[in-house]
């Protein structure tokens, strides 16, 4: 059965953007793993839809990297190599850093306080597929502050290549302690005023992931 939620959108002039919805979904959250194959026919039958929207929906998760067409294979989910994960990382880290240290200044108690809220839930989270999001929220509440639209999006594309790897390491290591500490002193600098010392160490906290990962994939990785 089909391992994404589905809808049934025949006659919906948006099917292409709701099955890309869908199956980034799936594939961030880790329903569908890497290699997996993306039939069009199998979807479009899910969906109610015709192979047209489904085609459009897969061409703009691979423009997302999260999809790859392999010969005789078709469509695919995209996996990552260590060192592409690092890259991603690093990546992240740079933009991640300065979008902080442009959100600080205008960050509001309404701000800083949804932020402590979704660290709360963080640390009282019994169900492990509630880590990545609510990590996600957290990062995500403080980076608005900053009004960088594109910065945002840029990041939200580079966890979505990230995020399932960033879910297994959280739930394999002790990923979600180390965290929650450093996701407190990151939110205590931004609550003190302190741009500079909250974008160094939402730098600090990002490379940590990706060491953390490293280790966690192994030296076997391709």
């Amino acid at each position: 059965m089909a391992k994404f939620q589905t809808v049934d959108i025949g006659r919906s002039a948006s099917a292409a953007s709701i099955i890309f919805a869908a199956l980034r979904r799936a594939i961030v959250e880790g329903d569908l793993t890497d290699g997996e194959p993306l039939r069009q026919d199998e979807i479009a039958r899910s969906f109610n839809t015709s192979r047209i929207p489904v085609r459009e929906a897969l061409t703009m998760l691979e423009q997302q990297g999260l999809v790859k067409t392999e010969r005789y294979k078709g469509a695919v989910v995209a996996g990552l190599s260590m060192a592409e994960a690092a890259e991603i990382f690093d990546f992240r880290a740079l933009v991640e850093a300065e979008v902080v240290r442009r959100a600080v200044p205008n960050m509001t108690t309404e701000v800083l306080d949804t932020a402590r809220a979704c660290l709360e839930r963080f640390a009282a989270a019994g169900d492990p597929m509630q880590y990545g999001e609510l990590n996600r929220e957290f990062h995500e509440t403080l980076y608005r502050a900053s009004a960088l639209p594109y910065h945002l999006g840029v990041i939200e594309n580079a966890m979505d290549r990230i995020d399932r790897y960033l879910r297994a390491q959280l739930v394999l290591s002790d990923g979600m302690d180390r965290a929650r500490r450093e996701h407190l002193v990151i939110l205590d600098a931004c609550a003190k005023g302190e741009a500079e010392r909250a974008a160094t160490l939402t730098a600090e906290h990002i490379r940590g992931a990706r060491d953390s990962l490293a280790e966690h994939m192994g030296p076997g990785s391709r």
